[in-house]
């Protein structure tokens, strides 16, 4: 395993970032590159039990947001965590993962390789020291410090109780803006972020609106990824007309809420435009 090193607060290497928290931690240990730190930093956080549409998303932000220069900030937890992390890694930026266990823990346990491909290729941090683990509490501490790195906190997807929405409220403490994508009003992964949004959190509705909000361009973006399942359907199915959702759901033989997932998903890709008629069409 490679070294762990401590940085002490107020050190060179440690992030002015986590000064402006009430209780900055005293000192970090960290496995990887320090200069991941140097690099605009964005936190990407969700839920554990992501629906596909959420990992589509998360997948599509992170990767963009790498593709411009964005170091992705996160937790390394099932789900949009983890999603978040490969992204940024595969869009060939470095991302920080935040542990609330000691920085040669992996948690979940199922991400030792993961906490190996992070520690050589971006930085694995955490407060705690060699061989800590999970107890109560220490997930809301670790929240804190994502919150603080992150010049802008998203949320793609959290429930009613999630640890995405303690990170939220971290980052709104510290004054740094939150953003989140909106769901389908009936999905529970769906609730805490539309919440978020009825209460005042920026709404996502575009890669451009994620880019804008970091404060980068997207010049340089590679082409979107191969689509696959029901956004290929639709993508095809729209062509070059502009229809409205129920016919493109009978073109496809999609389920209206299927269909307008996708049609979400496209959105999001920068792909397709609803227009204020409630038509769809290709960007």
């Amino acid at each position: 395993m490679a070294a762990i090193r401590v940085i002490a607060c107020g050190s060179a290497g440690y992030p002015a970032s986590l000064e402006d928290l009430p209780q900055p931690p005293s000192q970090l240990f960290a496995i990887g590159d320090l200069s991941a730190f140097d690099a605009p930093l964005v936190s990407i956080v969700g839920t554990r039990e992501p629906t596909p549409y959420g990992l589509r998303t998360a997948r599509a932000l992170a990767g963009a947001l790498a593709r411009a220069g964005v170091n992705v900030v996160s937790g390394m937890a099932r789900g949009i965590d983890s999603v978040a992390h490969r992204a940024a890694l595969e869009g060939g930026q470095k991302t920080i993962a935040v542990l609330g266990t000691g920085v040669d823990v992996p948690y979940p346990v199922g991400h030792r390789e993961l906490h190996r491909v992070i520690g050589e290729r971006g930085l694995v941090i955490s407060e705690s020291g060699s061989g800590a683990r999970a107890h109560k509490g220490v997930f809301p501490r670790r929240n804190r410090i994502i919150a603080a790195l992150g010049k802008l906190t998203i949320v793609v997807e959290a429930g009613h109780k999630s640890g995405a929405l303690n990170t939220a409220s971290h980052a709104l403490d510290l004054g740094r803006p939150v953003a989140a994508v909106p769901g389908p009003i009936d999905s529970p992964q769906s609730e805490g972020t539309n919440r978020l949004i009825r209460d005042g959190a920026l709404a996502i509705s575009s890669i451009a609106d994620v880019l804008a909000l970091a404060g980068v361009d997207s010049a340089g973006q590679a082409e979107p990824v191969q689509l696959s399942g029901a956004d290929a359907l639709v993508w095809s199915a729209l062509g070059g007309e502009t229809m409205i959702p129920d016919s493109i759901a009978v073109r496809t033989m999609l389920s209206t809420r299927e269909c307008l997932t996708a049609i979400t998903s496209l959105e999001l890709m920068g792909m397709v435009e609803c227009l204020i008629t409630g038509e769809v069409r290709r960007r």
